[in-house]
């Protein structure tokens, strides 16, 4: 069972996110490699907002080969191109909630210079636990 940690000692998070996320074992655990915008045909969407929507596509899919579901991911760091974070992250932040319906995971975001490709402009992370 996943359980949201809420301390009353501390304030609340700045945005839809959890501060911590408790997991009782027996559990297994997936963690992701940073996820990236690349549809199957390696074609990368242009803009923060469709990338965003690409990579949860593509998160979910890791999931599913896992038998693991969006209720099952307990943490997400995102890392996005410093010049591109007014572009549309808040967008990119309503896709991560979308996609974990309504379910709040601890969150990172990171701003970097750039990613491994050019035109990629935000990477994420993922661990899961079911």
């Amino acid at each position: 069972m996943n359980q949201e940690i809420v301390p009353p000692e501390i304030g609340a998070p700045a945005a839809n996110y959890a501060h911590a996320v408790l997991v009782s074992d027996p559990t297994r655990w997936l963690h992701t490699a940073g996820v990236v915008p690349t549809d199957r045909d390696g074609r990368v969407p242009e803009g923060v907002p469709a990338q965003a929507e690409q990579i949860w596509r593509n998160i979910g899919a890791i999931l599913r080969e896992a038998d693991m579901g969006p209720e099952h991911v307990v943490s997400v760091t995102t890392y996005v191109v410093a010049t591109e974070m007014a572009e549309g992250l808040g967008q990119a932040m309503a896709a991560r909630d979308a996609f974990l319906g309504g379910r709040r995971a601890a969150s990172t975001l990171v701003t970097v210079p750039a990613l491994a490709q050019p035109a990629w402009l935000l990477e994420i992370q993922v661990v899961a636990a079911a």
